[in-house]
């Protein structure tokens, strides 16, 4: 069986691509995407998507984890797949997709290599010790962090994804550093069970966390770094809830090919 596929990456995030416009999504193979997704016997990736259509929007996006198996929401996924979608000639420079969390807004830059990708609505926000949790599509823990930079992520990350409180459904696991002028982020996901380079829905949770840890109201744009890049989040947040949130960043095509 071949498989063409598209490799795309969202600062560092990277994915593979499948068009399946053909028809309905079938012939789920979880172990064929956990190979498929895997660094040394297969492509590489941190996930695997599949577009298709849908009689209600531009199109459906399906995403695995690198694991194999279905996974939440992924923010940076998301943005790559509107770039997909635009290559595909699909859509042009906006569009309204489904996804595993709803509906999603999105606008694309004319090269198709920056996209803006409205998230949902988040209201709730708990403490764990002095930790944030939060769910932006995705459940995400928000802890700060000094020295970041030479922070054991693996190490202390797989520790609390693991723990007794979240063992069961797993959580993405995201320490943060303030710079002043920008956040930087670095998180242990699910799914991949590793450091990844970059988290969509990790950098929203964290944007919106030091929100609130700042009593910052009104509307806030927050410039964070991670490991494989830049990526902007705005949102506007009254006290209580946080809406019109965006995830901004680069999205960009790597290769294609062809698997036997």
């Amino acid at each position: 069986m071949k498989i063409n596929f598209f490799k795309y990456q969202g600062a560092g995030n990277d994915f593979i691509l499948i068009d399946h416009t053909d028809g309905p999504l079938k012939n789920i193979d979880n172990q064929l995407f956990e190979q498929l997704c895997h660094r040394r016997f297969g492509v590489g990736a941190d996930g695997l998507m599949f577009i298709t259509k849908h009689e209600d929007y531009d199109f459906e996006m399906h995403y695995f984890n690198a694991d194999g198996k279905p996974g939440s929401m992924c923010g940076n996924g998301g943005r790559c797949i509107v770039a997909f979608a635009k290559q595909l000639g699909i859509i042009d420079r906006e569009t309204n997709f489904l996804a595993v969390d709803g509906p999603h807004y999105a606008r694309i830059s004319e090269n198709g290599e920056w996209v803006d990708l409205q998230m949902i609505d988040v209201d709730t926000i708990t403490k764990d010790g002095e930790a944030y949790v939060l769910n932006t599509g995705s459940p995400h823990y928000v802890a700060l962090q000094s020295d970041l930079k030479d922070f054991d992520v693996f190490i202390e990350g797989k520790e609390i994804r693991y723990n007794a409180t979240y063992a069961e459904k797993g959580i993405n696991v995201n320490f943060v550093e303030d710079k002043g002028d920008h956040l930087f982020v670095r998180t242990y996901e699910r799914g991949v069970e590793d450091e990844t380079y970059a988290c969509g829905t990790g950098v929203t949770a964290v944007a919106m966390a030091m929100a609130k840890h700042k009593n910052q109201t009104g509307h806030i744009k927050t410039d964070i770094k991670v490991l494989g890049g830049d990526i902007k989040v705005a949102f506007d947040y009254d006290g209580k809830t946080f809406t019109n949130v965006f995830l901004c960043g680069p999205a960009k095509l790597v290769f294609e090919g062809e698997v036997v």
